[in-house]
């Protein structure tokens, strides 16, 4: 083998992973090593932290990753991933397309929520009381992104039945003294103090304030929380695609082809000469 240019091993750096001839290992580890000891989330701890995490810091995070898998075809990105492979496309295709619109508004509420209650628990070490802290952060996260407060509330669920499930596993979790439990009753709460601004009408947690909670405990990065839930989701993804390309269909759109769109343009007319 020729004379390595010393240049060549400065274009990328990485602590992620170390790769030659017959070698490779993640973070330090050999793969011949992690395979079949670590699963797949205990990896993506591995990936994005650094280390390992504990038996049951990757188990919480296991929970939070499989519980937001899919919503059914109502979610834009499965309904577009649903769409793609009648146009086609191979299932790489029909993923991309689907996880491209995982932005701020449908696939981003998690990271925000994380900052919320990361806000929250800033406000408290500075030495402000829990109310006014929720106050003021609250405050702070609807003027950013409107009166929908990220992780409360859901159009279909009058109570998201996977947000109390793992409320209650982040909760055993803080008993056992694997988590704080401390953005638990953050999360809470902002529950309680949304509550208390619709005259006791409650606004529940939903999946992405639930998976927040798991995420913020696990000293993930609210930016963090975005990229697991498109870990998450493309497995719903992936699996609508590969069922849609088995029961076919051809340049399926939005909706069926007897109902059309409401046109509000100008009437008909000529074109002028």
């Amino acid at each position: 083998m020729s004379e390595q240019d010393p240049r060549v091993p400065q274009w990328w750096r990485t602590g992620i992973i170390e790769m030659q001839p017959g070698v490779i290992r993640y973070r330090g580890y050999a793969i011949e090593e992690l395979i079949g000891r670590v699963g797949f989330a205990q990896m993506v701890w591995l990936m994005t932290r650094g280390e390992l995490p504990s038996a049951a810091q990757g188990r919480l995070l296991d929970m939070a990753l499989m519980s937001a898998v899919d919503h059914g075809p109502q979610a834009p990105s499965i309904a577009i991933a649903r769409m793609a492979a009648t146009c086609g496309v191979g299932l790489n295709n029909a993923m991309a397309s689907a996880v491209n619109v995982l932005g701020d508004v449908h696939g981003g509420a998690g990271e925000q929520a994380v900052a919320l209650y990361e806000a929250i628990a800033a406000r408290m070490d500075a030495g402000e009381p829990q109310p006014d802290a929720v106050r003021a952060g609250l405050d702070e996260a609807i003027a950013a992104h409107g009166k929908f407060v990220s992780g409360f509330g859901h159009r279909f669920h009058p109570v998201d039945p996977r947000a109390p499930r793992l409320l209650e596993l982040v909760d055993e979790a803080a008993r056992d003294g694997h988590v704080s439990g401390r953005f638990a009753g953050i999360a809470r709460a902002v529950e309680d103090a949304l509550a208390a601004r619709k005259g006791g009408r409650r606004i529940p947690m939903n999946i992405d304030g639930a998976t927040a909670v798991v995420y913020a405990e696990l000293g993930f990065p609210a930016p963090l929380a975005r990229g697991l839930f498109c870990l998450s989701r493309s497995v719903g993804i992936l699996a609508h695609a590969w069922e849609q390309t088995g029961q076919g269909g051809r340049n399926k759109g939005p909706m069926p082809r007897e109902y059309l769109w409401a046109y509000d343009g100008p009437a008909a007319r000529p074109v002028p000469q």
